[in-house]
């Protein structure tokens, strides 16, 4: 059974690569004498990752991303391509966070049909993603069809579930550290980003006619020494870098003492009978605080109280990050040695359906519930939060950023009363905020990613994208000592030659 599976899988991952190749191969073999990056997403702002390479022929998207926030802005701009999808030659995709994969189906809807390379996990963790959102999408359009005044036509889904399984067929799996010659006019490489499971920096290489040029992508940069992934690898020099500048202008509390600080939450709430209720982003947060109990319980100092991850979500991703442990860093193989979960203890259950999650509404503690959304905005965490957040003995854990206007950030200032499901309750639970859980570089870590770029070579010019102004003016300071030309803030839709 094995022997056939394993022969099977070869001769899929055989045609598969034919395809590409073919796919590919109708581009121009050779590159042109420029390189033509248009900036068509997360430009000046965060969100909405897409990045539009032109070399001769060849026409090459990096990420195609969500844009979020006001949602009629955002529709607009995920409404419309500027990269000519059905003429697109490919997509590289560093990872699977919405604001870089999420529009994906739509780019597919558009007229896109060729392959997205992407590491093996990110494929796995992307194909979850995407159909989550199009149910998102799906249950906003029937909740907007009901509220609308007559005569008002609900706005259609940008993609449904079979956009997602089409578009989930067109990619390409690679794995990290290995160069792949997609075409002869261009090379890729992915190698480890440290931000989220599977997370990549992409490294290209463009052959012209008397000299080869290397652009690199960094994707989402991760940071140093946070448990569960490895540090983000660092590259050689290059002639252009596309940097990220999330928290450019920040410096993230260290990781080593929130473990800690978690246990002696929990502690305190098991001593006075209370829940603990930790909002949390279904990839990447929810696993590293699942990892941090598993540790604590391992050491035998988690207190022996029950804790449920209530997010389907969240369940469902966690099997990926299980399936693909031998990618996690040495901390988590040690682990393996003697724990043949990381993400499972003695105490620890994951709640499947809706009938076990309002069952766990109506239970007394102590527990706790690891439950999304991370900004408390929706998802099982809303309900957890409407039947807790009145009682002193609970605890409310804020784990991440929280957006203006949120829920999550009226709980973290201490609002005398918040509104939940258009009912206001006394905010009477204790608010405990634990920062460091940042899975984005901050200064320190741009430094010293910079730094190593640096010593091999350094880079010619720099664009840096997915940052708020601020952020970005502040990393721009720092990266001009690392560049021969001032480093460059694109804004959306701005093109250079290069």
């Amino acid at each position: 059974m094995g022997g056939h599976y394993n022969g099977v899988r070869v001769l899929k991952l055989i045609y598969r690569r034919q395809r590409r190749l073919a796919v590919l191969g109708s581009a121009t073999e050779q590159g042109g004498d420029s390189l033509k990056i248009t900036f068509c997403g997360a430009a000046g702002e965060v969100t909405g990752s897409q990045h539009l390479l032109e070399f001769g022929d060849l026409r090459v998207l990096l990420d195609c991303g969500f844009f979020q926030g006001r949602r009629a802005e955002s529709r607009r701009k995920n409404e419309t391509f500027r990269c000519d999808p059905p003429n697109l030659d490919a997509v590289i995709l560093s990872h699977a966070h919405i604001d870089h994969c999420g529009n994906l189906p739509g780019l597919y809807r558009a007229g896109f049909r060729g392959p997205v390379f992407c590491t093996d996990p990110t494929a796995d963790v992307a194909d979850i993603m995407l159909l989550d959102s199009a149910r998102i999408q799906a249950e906003d359009a029937k909740y907007l069809a009901r509220h609308l005044e007559r005569g008002q036509v609900p706005p259609e889904p940008l993609y449904d579930e079979d956009d997602v399984r089409a578009v989930v067929q067109l990619m390409e799996p690679m794995p990290y550290n290995e160069w792949f010659t997609l075409n002869p006019a261009l090379r890729l490489r992915f190698v480890e980003a440290g931000h989220i499971l599977g997370s990549a920096i992409c490294e290209l290489e463009f052959k012209e006619r008397a000299r080869t040029r290397r652009l690199v992508f960094t994707g989402d940069l991760g940071r140093r020494n946070l448990p569960l992934l490895h540090d983000p690898q660092p590259v050689d020099g290059c002639d252009i870098l596309i940097s990220e500048s999330t928290y450019g202008n920040r410096v993230h509390p260290p990781a080593a003492d929130l473990k800690q600080a978690l246990l002696e939450v929990i502690q305190e709430a098991v001593h006075e009978g209370g829940k603990v209720i930790i909002p949390a982003f279904s990839l990447g947060r929810t696993q590293r605080v699942v990892y941090f109990l598993n540790q604590l319980t391992n050491e035998g100092l988690l207190p022996e109280v029950p804790v449920f991850v209530d997010s389907p979500l969240s369940n469902r991703l966690t099997s990926v990050y299980r399936r693909h442990a031998e990618l996690l860093d040495a901390d988590v193989q040690s682990t393996l040695m003697t724990d043949a979960d990381a993400f499972g203890f003695h105490g620890l259950t994951y709640i499947g359906n809706r009938q076990e999650s309002m069952a766990l509404n109506r239970r007394k503690g102590p527990f706790v519930v690891i439950a999304a959304s991370g900004m408390c905005e929706n998802g099982r965490v809303v309900h957890h939060l409407k039947n807790s957040v009145e009682d002193p003995k609970n605890r409310i854990v804020i784990i991440g950023f929280q957006a203006a206007h949120t829920l999550g950030r009226r709980i973290v200032e201490r609002r005398e009363k918040v509104s939940i499901f258009n009912r206001h309750y006394k905010l009477k639970a204790q608010v405990k905020t634990l920062n460091g859980l940042s899975a984005h570089a901050d200064v320190e870590d741009f430094k010293w990613w910079y730094d190593q770029l640096a010593s091999r070579g350094g880079v010619r010019q720099a664009f840096l994208v997915h940052g708020e102004p601020e952020s970005s003016q502040s990393l721009a300071t720092i990266l001009r000592d690392y560049c021969d030309e001032d480093p460059i803030i694109p804004q959306q839709f701005e093109s250079f030659e290069v």
